[in-house]
């Protein structure tokens, strides 16, 4: 009998050491958080104003390039033909390099633009109450000397730029008085991880080129916008807040002596929330569009 209990002991201690082994948890170090913006992403749209003021030269590139080529196989003829590729190619080379230059600091001449195309609005409680919510949400998205400025306009719309060392918030004061303060935030944080996510610069810079309507749009680059909620979202860690925003500014039309039916507004259109704020009709098509972006946030 006690052969017996001691095989059955073995058995029972054998079945309990085959079942499955308790194993560490591991973090993998090459894990991102995919709503975090990345060096690589912030890198891509400093590389955007580079590769658009190429773009812009591409004419002028191949030209050089034809008469240098011309000079180079003429040097047979005349030593002197070397020099003047030489000439031609230097020139070219700092003539794009300017170019790129001031493709990348326009921007920061839109805060002064701003700032005497629109009269002053809102009340001093509304502008206590814009500084409170703008110092609650800078240091989480790594901004730092935002001024604040509530500027008069019956449409629901707010838009950062660069000024100088800092940047210009401009919000209208109909959002002021219209929205809730969780949704007034989700407008702050979308404004503000802009810049956190390195695309401000580009955007901004889009008001300010003389070209086509596309060459802009692909300036300020499609789909920013939507990628500027899922940051802010993320940070603020309540979505509803932004999507409500989103909601309401889908819902207003725009009057016509308001200044987002003008035509700077179409030029200026990529700095602000609301890209379409003088779309008639909503393109879920569109991720820039503040219907599917509303819709988005409401399915996080």
């Amino acid at each position: 009998m006690a052969t017996q209990q001691r095989s059955r002991s073995r058995r029972n201690s054998s079945s309990r050491h085959r079942g499955p082994r308790h194993v560490e948890a591991v973090l993998d170090p090459t894990w991102r958080n995919p709503y975090a913006p990345t060096p690589e992403e912030r890198a891509s749209h400093v590389d955007a104003l580079r590769r658009f003021a190429l773009k812009r030269k591409t004419p002028e590139i191949v030209a050089a390039g034809v008469v240098c080529l011309a000079a180079i196989a003429g040097v047979v003829v005349s030593p002197w033909l070397l020099l003047v590729a030489v000439a031609v190619a230097t020139g070219v080379a700092l003539d794009v390099r300017r170019s790129i230059a001031t493709t990348a600091e326009r921007g920061s001449q839109l805060a002064s633009m701003m700032q005497a195309r629109f009269t002053p609005g809102g009340t001093s409680k509304d502008r206590q109450r814009l500084i409170t919510v703008i110092d609650r949400l800078a240091a989480t998205f790594g901004v730092d000397a935002v001024s604040a400025f509530i500027i008069d306009d019956a449409g629901y719309n707010a838009a950062l730029v660069p000024s100088g060392t800092g940047f210009n918030l401009f919000v209208t004061n109909a959002l002021m008085a219209d929205f809730e303060l969780i949704e007034l935030e989700g407008v702050v944080a979308h404004c503000l991880a802009r810049q956190r996510m390195g695309a401000l610069a580009r955007m901004s810079a889009s008001a300010l080129v003389n070209t086509l309507a596309a060459n802009r749009r692909e300036l300020a680059g499609p789909g920013l916008a939507y990628r500027a909620d899922e940051v802010a979202a993320a940070a603020i860690r309540y979505p509803l807040g932004l999507a409500g925003a989103l909601r309401k500014c889908a819902g207003q039309v725009v009057a016509p002596s308001s200044f987002f039916a003008s035509a700077t507004y179409d030029q200026w259109r990529y700095v602000w929330f609301d890209i379409y704020r003088d779309r008639a009709t909503h393109d879920v098509g569109d991720l820039d569009d503040v219907e599917l972006r509303a819709l988005a946030l409401e399915e996080w």
